[in-house]
């Protein structure tokens, strides 16, 4: 899932495995696969940096998971000051690192 902005500044986060297409004329079109447009505020080349971090992160924690041989798949912070590495800019909390405890387990 994705974090993106309607044209009327409000937030809206999206699935991006239904994302079809990504239109830039002159406003970013997303089409999704049902056939439903949305219109953002970010570009076209901003969603698809959006969309690989995502996936990025999702398959690094994959990979930390078959690694560790863990019987439950790590928690991954989807922090919104994640960089394409996973990797907050800031410190502290949400530090879009990866977590190897299960949900719910503090």
């Amino acid at each position: 899932m994705i974090q993106l902005t309607r044209l009327n500044n409000h937030p809206l986060v999206v699935n991006s495995d239904l994302i079809k297409f990504v239109e830039q004329a002159p406003d970013t079109v997303i089409t999704l696969v049902n056939g439903d447009k949305i219109v953002v505020r970010e570009s076209a080349q901003d969603v698809l940096d959006r969309v690989v971090q995502f996936r990025r992160l999702v398959l690094q924690g994959m990979a930390l998971w078959s690694d560790n041989h863990s019987t439950l798949p790590p928690v991954v912070n989807l922090d919104a000051n994640s960089n394409v590495n996973g990797n907050a800019e800031g410190k502290g909390q949400g530090s879009g690192q990866v977590n190897d405890r299960p949900a719910g387990k503090e």
